[in-house]
């Protein structure tokens, strides 16, 4: 279909004229020839105009006594900006899974430093002098040293299970956009010769219909349909599958997204029991908080006692 039939039918679907039929058929008129029907050419330009309120600025605007050609500028007007709509959209899709993607990998690059760290911490605690003197001490950091150790290895689990169910389909999601920026640019190269043999067959329309410039006109026009079929070709995939593209996000994404909450919802399961034993196994029976506070302070002060900490 080109471009004056998919003109054509949107104008006949979208405008409520009831001479509309003048206009649709003005094609059959010399390009450049306004309707024999002004006030009908007003009311359907009316109709447009009500259609293309949201256009991006650089719409034509009505004036009196246009010409078909005039009004396909208008629907030209309106395909593009569906184009930059819906691609509009995809745009932002790639920003935001490449952003998703990154921040994944640094949540999880930052919980294994956590659990490497917390595991190393109960390390230096037990290699402590402390431990050889004192066997409660010893009991208790061997208690949170088997404790980190178990919270690394769920916390391995659970990092190795986000990258398998949402980081690396983040990833593959993400590399289908490459192709898909090729082709809107296969599209544009396509837009630019279109509109360049669109302007040279306009300017021999616009001449005295001379037999040089009629044959003129007639190469240009053998020129431009095949240009023009191939943009309307390349156009109409876009425009068809952008918006499937766009939808099938939800699908694809839904299984990722719920297995992160599986995964979240597991390790801290597991880390309640972890750190709920662990409690069990230091807390002192009669000792609160404020208890153990008291002690401390109660002893850092006979630390500050002693005379070699004493302010001169």
């Amino acid at each position: 279909m080109n471009t004056e039939d998919s003109f054509q039918d949107w104008a006949a679907q979208e405008t409520d004229c009831p001479q509309n039929k003048c206009l649709l058929r003005a094609q059959a008129l010399e390009p450049g020839h306004p309707c024999p029907h002004p006030s009908s050419a007003t009311h359907w330009w009316r109709d447009l105009a009500r259609l293309a309120s949201p256009l991006a600025e650089g719409a034509p605007e009505y004036r009196e006594g246009h010409s078909y050609t005039y009004l396909l500028q208008l629907w030209k007007h309106v395909v593009e900006r569906d184009f930059e709509r819906e691609y509009g959209k995809l745009q932002q899709l790639e920003e935001q899974t490449r952003r998703l993607q990154k921040d994944m990998k640094k949540s999880t690059d930052a919980d294994l430093a956590m659990s490497k760290s917390a595991v190393k911490i109960s390390l230096d605690l037990l290699s402590n002098p402390l431990c050889e003197q004192d066997q409660d001490f010893l009991n208790m950091v061997t208690a949170l040293d088997t404790a980190m150790k178990r919270m690394d290895a769920f916390n391995q689990e659970k990092v190795n299970q986000i990258q398998k169910t949402v980081i690396e389909p983040l990833k593959k999601f993400g590399s289908v956009f490459p192709s898909l920026n090729m082709a809107v640019k296969r599209r544009e190269q396509a837009l630019q010769d279109y509109r360049r043999l669109q302007a040279k067959v306009e300017k021999y329309e616009e001449k005295e219909k001379t037999g040089p410039v009629l044959a003129k006109l007639h190469q240009a026009r053998e020129e431009l349909r095949p240009v023009r079929d191939d943009f309307e070709a390349k156009n109409k995939q876009l425009l068809d599958e952008m918006p499937r593209f766009y939808h099938s996000r939800l699908d694809y994404f839904q299984p990722s997204f719920e297995a992160l909450i599986r995964a979240q919802v597991g390790y801290y399961s597991e880390m309640q029991k972890i750190f709920g034993d662990l409690t069990q196994q230091l807390d002192q029976p009669g000792h609160s908080d404020e208890q153990r506070e008291r002690e401390n302070e109660a002893r850092l002060s006979e630390l500050r006692a002693l005379s070699i900490v004493a302010d001169d």
